[in-house]
């Protein structure tokens, strides 16, 4: 099919005098997984809310697989499966008997047995919900919003909680969803994930997309020198010291001090920065440790765009 998973058109949501979403404009394609980012109250529960069918829109157009999804809810979830963070699972329900039941809703569900041996649950089958781990309660909530064998899938913050095994485990699980053809929509506050996993990123903030791509898009070329001291640098002084068009920013961690070294045109940052700046640190004194040039994460991304203060 040709139309996406998801549209979002002007999206608009009120509560009282406050706007959570300002005009939010995205798209998810079929067949790929699409990551929801931004830092706390920045729209993307309302947003997702919305496109679940749990929420009305105040302004804008939503669709999904072509629907509308308050309207056609009931022809859409038997097709949508959703993974809430707080889980959704009654407290006594035992694990087999609750994902065989949420499987016994759908025509061609997926053998439960099965996505339970996926997920590392077999051994806790029987065991009632509440007395699961949360990493546990996180796996089979999951294992519940794909067991239907949806065309879209939406995932709050999945690998919340998870040891590295059971991070591994779901990101594979999130792999075959795309592979199988499923849309996927994923939210978290992992940029690693997000950059592992997503084929397309959507950051918001402030209820609007600030800014959107495939992770390589939106990293690529970004190159940096970094290293840490024991004592402040004086930043004006190293800049002065470096090739045109160099700048630097620092991180105080409480202890150690971070620098960054990045130009206009990360393709302009060779080895002659990284000798001006072992050159200046050397002449000042400075031992420069953990130096290294690095790609811009994910990460360094969202934080130029939203910003690093901190959010309730």
């Amino acid at each position: 099919m040709d139309t996406p998973a998801v549209e979002v058109v002007d999206l608009v949501k009120r509560y009282g005098a406050t706007t959570a979403v300002t005009g939010l404009t995205f798209t998810a394609r079929r067949g790929a997984v699409t990551a929801l980012l931004g830092p706390n109250g920045a729209g993307k529960t309302s947003t997702i809310e919305i496109c679940e069918g749990f929420r009305h829109a105040d302004d804008g157009r939503v669709r999904v697989l072509g629907l509308d999804p308050v309207a056609d809810a009931t022809e859409l979830k038997p097709r949508v499966g959703v993974m809430p963070q707080s889980g959704g699972v009654p407290t006594g329900a035992r694990a087999a008997e609750w994902l065989r039941l949420m499987a016994s809703f759908h025509a061609t569900p997926v053998d439960p047995d099965l996505l339970l041996e996926r997920l590392g649950l077999t051994s806790v089958s029987a065991t009632p919900f509440r007395r699961l781990s949360g990493g546990q309660q996180q796996r089979l909530s999951l294992a519940c919003a794909v067991v239907g064998r949806p065309e879209l899938v939406f995932l709050d913050e999945p690998t919340a909680g998870l040891d590295p095994q059971a991070r591994m485990a779901t990101w594979d699980l999130v792999s075959a969803l795309r592979e199988a053809g499923v849309a996927v929509i994923l939210t978290t506050h992992h940029m690693e994930e997000a950059e592992r996993l997503a084929d397309h990123v959507v950051i918001i903030d402030r209820g609007a997309v600030v800014t959107e791509g495939t992770p390589a898009e939106l990293t690529e070329g970004r190159r940096e020198v970094r290293f840490s001291t024991a004592t402040p640098v004086d930043t004006g002084a190293l800049e002065a010291a470096l090739p045109s068009g160099g700048r630097v920013s620092a991180t105080d961690t409480g202890g150690r001090h971070e620098y960054s070294v990045a130009t206009d045109d990360p393709d302009d940052l060779g080895p002659e920065f990284l000798a001006a700046v072992t050159a200046w640190c050397a002449s000042s004194g400075l031992l420069a440790e953990d130096l290294r040039v690095r790609r811009r994460t994910l990460e360094d991304v969202f934080l130029e765009t939203t910003g690093r203060e901190l959010r309730d």
